[in-house]
């Protein structure tokens, strides 16, 4: 005994004219492609029907805690657990400008408060 389930999947897959306009009406109700296109225009389908991107967990937190991470870097460098060798760098060049005589002197404007 069939059910009416299946007598309407059936109805659905017969070559009729009313089983065309029933599985066309079928797919515009549920969102889906009314009419059967080529593979170009599915890839378009598929991507307007994907999640949207600014909602996608993945991608909001792609990179890294930039902020937290160099003042981790820091506190490391000062424990001597991490090696800075571009501000080793700076350092050496600031040591060497200073054996040298060559320290910047700022001088305040009019005006500014010191601390």
């Amino acid at each position: 005994m069939a059910t009416n389930y299946t007598k309407y999947a059936q109805l659905i897959n017969a070559s009729t004219n009313y089983a065309r306009r029933m599985k066309h009406l079928s797919n515009r109700i549920f969102g889906e492609v009314a009419i059967p296109t080529n593979s170009k225009s599915m890839k378009v389908v598929k991507i307007f029907s994907a999640r949207p991107l600014h909602t996608n967990e993945e991608i909001i937190h792609y990179y890294p805690r930039h902020v937290e991470t160099h003042k981790l870097m820091l506190k490391l460098r000062e424990y001597g657990l991490f090696r800075d060798e571009h501000q080793d760098f700076k350092e050496e060049m600031k040591r060497l400008r200073e054996l040298r005589g060559k320290v910047k002197v700022w001088k305040r404007k009019l005006g500014e408060k010191t601390e």
